[in-house]
């Protein structure tokens, strides 16, 4: 009879546990919530049951009806940003679960490839930059938090993952993104407010690995049949269509977020004509209607020079043209220059160290177009106009707020004739009083080319320009040509 009383008893725990509320993962403890929006919360309960939320910031309740399936989703409206620890409780009648020590802040997600998921100590033969120096930064408290989404591939879109939010600290801060963390260290320093990361990516991914399977069969000739994606990508599973955004980013499109950063390219680098760009488009259009949060910012960043086994094609610099054609296409998004994120010797480094530069480029992009910063600089300067005067082409640009970074020995530079042959070109600032149109430029010329028609700047798979504008911000590489 003791024994049957025992075995009863824990039957009934066991079934009370199993009645309560369930959260996805995600939704836990140590969360960071969107501040002053309605922010969704969701999970499972019993079917036909009202599941109620009380915060510990207001008196208001929220609730919703679970679903014939169990599924229930709420909104709670939270506070403005602060760094004191909240609490939500969840109930559905049978049981209640809390969710402790969250904070209120601004939450972003980091997408993309490996260049994105780089942690912060970096991979196997690729650091990361001063890697001892930003762990001792990190030391002592921190209110940049991190939940990392693991790689996972589904055939079906799944609704959870296993996941649990972790807090800055020497601990934790290597295996943070780190493009995504220092984003979030900058932006906490400049708002003074936690920041929330969702980092959701895999490496080696390409742009249609997070494409649904009704725009992939609607704008693509990928497979999207189980057997046929995996003939074509056998042993490269990381290049695979539809199942990384079915494993991988669908458990978080409930979420709450402000925006979401993206460092991606590598993997699509061939892609014919204008296909990246329009796909890159059509990604961003489909994650801003899963997400349901309206156009939300989408900052990404332009990838690197890298030599691709042939240093001097242009192989990547015509994907760099395609990511800078994407950031005129897509609606509230802007692109990051990064002609200068690598080093002399990374030629062949496909993840380059110097990832502050990245994560802080992107903060300068949030604060002053986001945020409202308006005298951080953040756009790169990019290439306006040209004209030919003899042998000498004069050069205009965009966004240099109102100086550029050296008037001699500026490289990068390469001018052709009709031949189609370029040639590198000397090029210097060109001044004169007056304060016209052509009083200022920058004017190239060379030696082998009389009668120039076509100018290219760093238009190669690996060519480091040096050329930046007032903010320090490297000129988007370019080409005047359509050859």
């Amino acid at each position: 009879m003791k024994r049957l009383m025992v075995m009863t008893a824990a039957a009934l725990v066991a079934l009370t546990a199993a009645a309560k509320v369930k959260l996805p993962h995600i939704v836990g403890d140590g969360m960071v919530l969107q501040q002053q929006t309605e922010a969704r919360l969701w999970g499972w309960a019993r079917p036909g049951s009202t599941v109620k939320a009380q915060v510990s910031w207001s008196k208001e309740k929220a609730t919703a009806k679970a679903d014939a399936d169990g599924r229930w989703l709420l909104r709670v409206k939270t506070p403005a940003a602060s760094y004191e620890p909240l609490s939500i409780t969840l109930n559905d009648g049978d049981g209640a679960v809390t969710i402790n020590n969250v904070l209120a802040g601004e939450v972003w997600v980091c997408a993309g490839q490996s260049n994105m998921e780089m942690p912060v100590k970096g991979f196997g033969q690729c650091p990361v930059q001063d890697f001892n120096l930003e762990l001792i930064n990190a030391a002592g408290p921190r209110q940049v938090r991190s939940v990392k989404i693991p790689s996972v591939m589904s055939m079906t879109p799944l609704e959870d993952a296993q996941c649990a939010w972790r807090e800055c600290g020497m601990e934790t801060v290597g295996e943070f993104s780190a493009s995504g963390y220092f984003f979030a260290q900058l932006m906490n320093r400049a708002l003074d407010i936690p920041i929330g990361l969702i980092e959701a990516n895999k490496g080696g991914t390409r742009v249609e690995s997070w494409l649904t399977k009704e725009n992939l069969q609607q704008h693509t000739t990928d497979p999207t049949d189980s057997l046929a994606i995996v003939a074509r990508w056998p042993e490269w599973d990381y290049h695979r269509s539809l199942l990384w955004g079915n494993g991988t980013f669908n458990p978080i499109l409930n979420y709450t977020v402000k925006g979401i950063l993206f460092y991606q390219g590598c993997s699509n680098v061939g892609d014919p004509g204008n296909q990246y760009s329009d796909r890159l488009q059509l990604l961003v259009k489909q994650w801003r209607e899963q997400f349901g949060l309206g156009d939300i910012p989408f900052y990404f960043v332009q990838i690197a020079p890298y030599w691709y086994d042939n240093a001097e094609a242009d192989w990547g610099a015509r994907l760099r043209e395609q990511q800078w054609r994407a950031a005129q296409l897509i609606p509230n998004s802007a692109l990051v220059s990064t002609n200068d994120c690598v080093l002399p010797y990374e030629q062949t480094q496909i993840h380059p160290a110097q990832k502050q530069k990245i994560g802080q480029r992107l903060a300068f992009l949030a604060l002053n177009k986001t945020y409202g910063m308006k005298r951080i600089i953040c756009d790169a300067p990019s290439y306006k106009d040209m004209t030919v005067r003899q042998d000498s082409v004069f050069i205009h640009l965009k966004d240099d707020a109102g100086a550029i970074s050296r008037f001699e020995g500026i490289e990068g530079f390469e001018v052709a004739g009709e031949d189609k042959v370029f040639h590198p070109a000397k090029a210097q600032h060109f001044w004169r009083p007056g304060g016209g149109y052509w009083d200022e430029a920058i004017v190239l010329v060379s030696e082998e080319v009389k009668q120039p028609v076509a100018v290219r700047y760093c238009f190669r798979n690996w060519q480091l320009g040096n050329l930046a504008n007032a903010g320090g911000l490297p000129l988007f590489p370019f080409r005047t040509d359509n050859w």
